[in-house]
């Protein structure tokens, strides 16, 4: 079996959930990325357009990160999940994709949303994806997503 991370950024709680489901599936480890300024209640209320959430994604600012996965070259496929924002990965994902070298890598994207899909968010984050040629697969689930639907997505990306 191919060695997974699950990386992922949640903003409520709903993507922490699933990536800890889709880990257990790939047998894989956790990492959550942080910014290293956490984000308040006030910084996530996009309706608000003065908001750090927007101001971030509009201003498309690098976010700095509270911490980086140690090991990395161990791992062979990379789940990386987040909460879709403004149509795409928040910038917070943006900024740890940045940091990495993604040669050899299986990258698989898994997002949660209140209504957006996955759009072209797999093609805009590869020009972050330093080394990457292509993206295995890229969807939404919802909160509702039941742990068998999780583990057989999956399992099909971590098979030898």
């Amino acid at each position: 079996m191919k060695k997974a991370l699950v990386a992922y950024f949640s903003a409520s709680g709903t993507t922490a959930k699933l990536a800890a489901a889709v880990a257990a599936a790939a047998e894989g480890e956790l990492f959550e990325i942080r910014p290293l300024v956490p984000y308040s209640a006030a910084d996530l209320k996009w309706t608000n357009p003065l908001a750090r959430c927007n101001r971030e994604k509009i201003g498309k600012k690098t976010i700095p990160l509270a911490a980086s996965v140690e090991n990395w070259t161990d791992y062979d496929t990379v789940f990386l999940g987040f909460p879709i924002w403004y149509y795409g990965a928040p910038n917070v994902i943006e900024s740890f994709a940045k940091n990495y070298d993604w040669n050899g890598k299986t990258v698989v994207l898994f997002a949660t949303s209140g209504g957006s899909n996955i759009g072209k968010t797999a093609e805009k984050l590869l020009a972050f994806l330093n080394g990457c040629n292509a993206v295995a697969d890229a969807r939404v689930f919802g909160a509702e997503t039941s742990n068998d639907a999780l583990s057989l997505w999956a399992k099909r990306f971590c098979q030898e």
